[in-house]
């Protein structure tokens, strides 16, 4: 067995704590965020309506080069709200991959769809374009311009991959497969703000795509998410069930279909606004730290994830890859009892006694990953590193 103790040091020593517990990400506040927080308190204007709001979505549509962008209260609204704006309905299915944080799944049990699941690739940890294939080809039929699965009869309406960890599936392909079977693409970027494919950034391929700002995550809200698109009328509907289907007035409280408590509040999005303006320095710094530990580690024998050629990664949370389960155990052990936080991958959702019944394809990369892949402390460090 290895011993992982030059790891802890080496992670100690970038961090520079010596024997203070590392987190594997926090927050970095270096710009205006005291600043619009305070303008937003004496402004009164906290909640679902104010000019921050509507700056942040600006934003956010100028980097990612999308025509329309609304903020939501979290990543897991913003895909639900994407579901049910594109037409996701009660017992139609939605196929996914297994290897992902529940959120994904969750926002399509929200929209009371069922989720499918087909493998993953191994070097991008993202949805596989040739399982997806493979699915389609030998599990779906399509009648009436509509992909319909032979074994359930349900349709099958959209696809949701997620690019993890901010390292992007391989969504050319995936589009031209949905493309072909009448699938709409929705992607699951909540790891991938500043992530950047083929010089298109992730979250743009489909005709939705979707983010979160948790407290973890590369840039925050505190909590938030938001939905884009190219689609404005799409984008008009989204934001109308982001605010409970109110019809607007001056004093009338009137409402034309289910809506829901959705809106990103202004204090959050004034957070927001200050991390995008500082997100340049922060996706530098965290390449920077990608890149110390993809040496080092290679150094001593262990793989590390890294992007591939034509892909720009935000490097969110950093993943070596280890030999096999029983060195991964003992490496998130070791590492933790030292007071440096990892976590391994997801568990499989697929082994989630809420989805264990759901139809699935060969699982083995996914089921590879979940038994070796292990995330290491990847905060933002302000000081150069060597």
């Amino acid at each position: 067995m290895k011993d992982y103790k030059n790891v802890i040091q080496k992670i100690r020593d970038l961090f520079n704590e010596s024997t203070e517990f590392i987190p594997l990400h926090i927050p970095h506040f270096s710009g205006n965020e005291k600043k619009y927080v305070l303008e937003c308190i004496e402004s009164t204007f906290v909640s679902s309506v104010g000019q921050f709001v509507n700056d942040f979505e600006k934003s956010i549509e100028n980097l990612t080069g999308a025509k329309r962008c609304v903020v939501c209260v979290n990543g897991t609204n913003a895909i639900h709200l994407a579901l049910l704006a594109s037409g996701v309905n009660e017992e139609d299915e939605v196929i996914t991959q297994p290897l992902t944080f529940i959120a994904t799944v969750n926002a399509i049990s929200y929209a009371r769809a069922t989720p499918v699941f087909v493998d993953v690739d191994r070097d991008t940890m993202g949805l596989s374009p040739s399982s997806l294939k493979r699915f389609l080809e030998e599990e779906t039929i399509m009648k009436n311009g509509y992909c319909y699965n032979k074994t359930s009869g349900r349709r099958i309406k959209a696809c949701l991959p997620m690019h993890t960890f901010g390292h992007a599936a391989r969504i050319n392909e995936i589009a031209r497969i949905c493309q072909d079977y009448n699938l709409t693409l929705i992607e699951d970027a909540a790891e991938a703000i500043g992530s950047i494919y083929n010089g298109k950034h992730l979250g743009t391929y489909g005709l939705l795509g979707t983010f979160s700002f948790n407290g973890n995550k590369t840039m925050t809200t505190g909590g938030g998410g938001a939905i884009i698109t190219d689609n404005e009328e799409l984008a008009d509907k989204i934001k109308h069930l982001s605010t409970q289907a109110k019809i607007p007035h001056k004093w009338k409280y009137e409402h034309n279909e289910i809506g829901y408590n959705y809106r990103m509040p202004n204090i959050n999005a004034a957070l927001g606004l200050a991390q995008i303006e500082n997100l340049n320095y922060i996706l530098d710094r965290k390449r920077a730290l990608a890149e110390v530990y993809i040496d080092f580690f290679t150094s001593i024998g262990i793989d590390v994830f890294q992007e591939r050629e034509n892909e720009t990664s935000n490097y969110w949370l950093n993943a070596v890859i280890l030999e096999d389960n029983t060195a991964q155990q003992q490496f998130l052990t070791e590492l933790n009892d030292a007071g440096v936080m990892c976590r391994p991958i997801w568990e499989l959702m697929t082994d989630m006694i809420m989805f264990k019944d759901c139809q699935k394809s060969d699982l083995k990369n996914a089921k590879w990953l979940s038994e070796r892949v292990v995330n290491i402390p990847s905060s933002v460090i302000s000081r150069r590193l060597k």
